[in-house]
């Protein structure tokens, strides 16, 4: 059997694992919270609808940092972190939503929106979009507390001190630092010194997605199989750069990406108001009233087609994309590099090298 032919095998199989895992898991859970109330239906079927599908990359980069270091092809190990991963994103996404009032979420309502239209179907007293947002924010924290119990679930290899628990615990913590400076960036960024802004952007990017995407789920992984320091630092090396390359793709796509493939309304990020590393770089280049413009127009839901179509245009023009592509370009350059430097078997390698491979190029 051909090294691509293993990789497909081993991968598929553990991506079957995991919607299995994930399914049981929530089907236990779901008679636990029908007994509570029939009412409570909805959140766990907002989790459900979340985590069934999508990339899988955080599983995956765990799943090939656990072989990488040695440990055996779907183990029960590997398939439950995977798990616990995936239910720790769908919580991300339903905050992250409700910070960045975004109604989508892969083509179809977020959950706040969900819940805002159950209350408005039903012609319940009261505010919809506040009980939107309650009733997701309590969804997030269910998957929250269902992503810890899942990664309690794998035992001794997990518990309180072993190397696994310390990644998986600094990764939760990481990406709440990065939300928070997100949301500051949005209130605060129009008052701080343009000069800084890359580096603030870069910042965020880093510790609210790019180590939480590639790089814990690789240590986590290869920590579980009792993977070296020096492997470990290794890990951190290649994907890393990887996470940030990753994220600034999404930034780029959160401007320029077809609502089709993303899911989401073509300049759903500006209307939001995020002050990527794609903004920052335009506030600093383009020329002055250019910058006005979009300081004046970022952030506002009633950004019109028209408004979005010139942001493009000043984006562009002045140099801001290309700047932007160039530092995805060096991100992934470097992770490619460390990926060759890294000790490993051509079956974990190759896998890694086209995981990072799709994520630079991707367009969804």
């Amino acid at each position: 059997m051909t090294v691509a032919e293993q990789l497909r095998l081993e991968q598929t199989a553990f991506v079957a694992a995991v919607a299995g895992k994930l399914n049981d898991f929530l089907a236990t859970r779901q008679s636990v919270m029908s007994a509570i109330s029939q009412d409570i239906d909805p959140l766990m079927g907002s989790i459900s609808n979340l985590v069934t599908g999508g990339k899988r990359l955080r599983a995956l980069m765990c799943y090939w940092g656990w072989r990488g270091a040695g440990g055996d092809a779907a183990a029960t190990e590997v398939v439950t972190a995977g798990s616990a991963l995936e239910l720790f994103q769908a919580a991300a996404l339903i905050h992250d939503d409700i910070i960045d009032r975004s109604d989508t979420r892969r083509g179809g309502p977020s959950v706040h929106r969900r819940f805002s239209q159950l209350h408005e179907a039903q012609g319940w007293a009261l505010d919809s979009e506040r009980f939107g947002h309650a009733a997701a924010i309590l969804t997030g924290d269910l998957c929250l507390s269902f992503s810890e119990e899942t990664f309690t679930d794998i035992g001794e290899a997990a518990a309180s001190g072993s190397q696994a628990r310390l990644i998986f615990n600094l990764m939760r913590a990481e990406v709440m630092a990065g939300q928070y400076l997100d949301i500051l960036e949005e209130v605060a960024g129009p008052m701080r010194d343009r000069a800084g802004a890359v580096s603030r952007a870069q910042s965020i990017i880093r510790f609210k997605s790019a180590k939480y995407s590639t790089e814990h789920p690789l240590a986590l992984g290869g920590a579980l199989a009792g993977a070296s320091d020096e492997l470990l630092r290794g890990y951190s090396a290649f994907a890393l750069p990887l996470g940030e390359a990753f994220q600034l793709r999404d930034d780029v796509l959160g401007v320029f990406g077809d609502p089709v493939t993303t899911g989401k309304p073509a300049g759903d990020d500006l209307r939001e108001g995020k002050r990527t590393v794609l903004v920052a770089f335009t506030l600093d280049q383009a020329a002055p009233e250019e910058s006005r413009f979009l300081d004046a127009k970022l952030g506002s839901p009633d950004l019109s087609d028209a408004d979005v179509e010139e942001i493009r245009r000043i984006i562009v023009d002045c140099g801001a994309l290309q700047a932007t592509e160039v530092l995805i370009e060096e991100f992934g350059r470097a992770a490619f590099t460390e990926l060759d430097l890294l000790p490993l078997e051509d079956l974990p390698k190759t896998a890694l090298r086209k995981l990072a491979e799709a994520t630079v190029s991707r367009a969804a």
